[in-house]
């Protein structure tokens, strides 16, 4: 099997603890790293003992090689866009990490820029691959739980922050730094439309920087169910990454194990509405009462939410470079994500620390 070389631009939290750890692990056998790009000279030494490659101070050090078959993109997040039209218009394909922009007018220039260069350009979404989602969505698509009301997912926990992923002139917070996984979930449970209605409300606290770590945002669309998403960095009771509230049941699911529950419509005592006052035996007032049947199911996850999410990520991106395959995260996706990104920070205008 044939090898692809990487170079890898940043060697932070997700250059080197996500991108590098794939690439090092036993479980790549895909890809091998050729050149490391960092601004500071003792993550380059470290590159260097880690990977055994070539190491630059600057990603334009990699324009004069011709044995590179694709870059990964994590700098800073507001340095996404130039860098990788920069990438794409010297002839590299590329893998920006999330955010892929950091608003819709400037993820729709780095696809132009990709589409002019006839290279791939891919958004580093790999929740879409997690094998708790995967799981969630086969539930689904069962029927079993009827007609979806509402889905909530909840990215949150608690925790303070002050690094530069606090600050907004580095395309920081809560939203920008988490939400792409949550509502590129949420999305894809809507069918990717193109007219979303979104509420949301901001709010930060225990932050250095001015950028905010409380996200609420609200998605509907006609014929699907309410989405209710919090990326909140102040809950410390947050135990379900997932509930749905469905027509026949619900589910309740981390991402290690899903529960759910149901009845089946078929199967259940037949009604019809009664207008007339209801009685108990005694000729009491009662409430509507029946007894269901509950089929109740409980399932493992199997696989890592991040290592498995990450392997299925990059076999398809191997699948595509190598083999022309279609895949099933695009840009075009992920600018519908980047709409509703730039709807919620219009919505909640916060102020710019100085």
């Amino acid at each position: 099997m044939k090898k692809l070389n990487v170079a890898i631009i940043g060697q932070g939290r997700s250059g080197r603890d996500i991108h590098g750890a794939f690439f090092r692990s036993d479980r790549n056998t895909k890809f091998q790293v050729v050149a490391v790009v960092d601004a500071l000279e003792e993550r380059r030494i470290r590159a260097k003992q880690e990977y055994g490659c070539d190491v630059y101070a600057d990603y334009r050090e990699l324009f004069d090689r011709k044995d590179i078959d694709l870059v990964v993109n994590s700098t800073f997040s507001h340095m996404h866009t130039p860098v990788t039209i920069d990438l794409l218009e010297h002839g590299f394909n590329v893998i920006c990490e999330k955010p892929f922009a950091k608003t819709y007018e400037d993820g729709q220039r780095m696809i132009l820029a990709a589409k002019k260069a006839g290279k791939m350009l891919n958004a580093f979404q790999q929740s879409r691959f997690a094998p708790y989602y995967k799981e969630i969505k086969k539930i689904i698509d069962s029927g079993v739980l009827g007609q979806l009301m509402q889905v909530s997912i909840s990215f949150s926990g608690h925790a303070r922050r002050w690094d530069w992923q606090t600050s907004k002139s580095y395309a920081g917070g809560n939203v920008r730094n988490t939400g792409p996984h949550p509502i590129d979930q949420a999305l894809d449970l809507l069918g990717f439309p193109e007219d979303v209605s979104v509420y949301s409300k901001l709010d930060r606290t225990n932050m250095l920087g001015d950028a905010e770590n409380y996200a609420k945002i609200i998605l509907t669309h006609p014929g699907k169910p309410l989405i209710d998403l919090e990326i909140s960095s102040c809950n410390a009771y947050a135990p379900y990454t997932y509930v749905i509230s469905a027509a026949n049941g619900s589910l309740r699911a981390t991402m290690a194990q899903i529960e759910y529950k149901y009845f089946v419509p078929e199967k259940a005592p037949e009604q019809h509405q009664i207008m007339d006052p209801l009685f108990t035996p005694d000729r009491t007032p009662a409430y509507c009462s029946e007894k269901l049947d509950w089929i109740e199911e409980t399932v493992p996850v199997k696989g890592d939410a991040f290592t498995d999410a990450v392997l299925e990520y990059y076999d398809m991106i191997y699948a595509h470079l190598t083999e022309g395959k279609p895949m099933q995260i695009v840009p075009e996706q992920v600018l519908k994500q980047l709409k509703v990104i730039d709807t919620v920070h219009a919505q909640n205008p916060l102020s710019v620390r100085e």
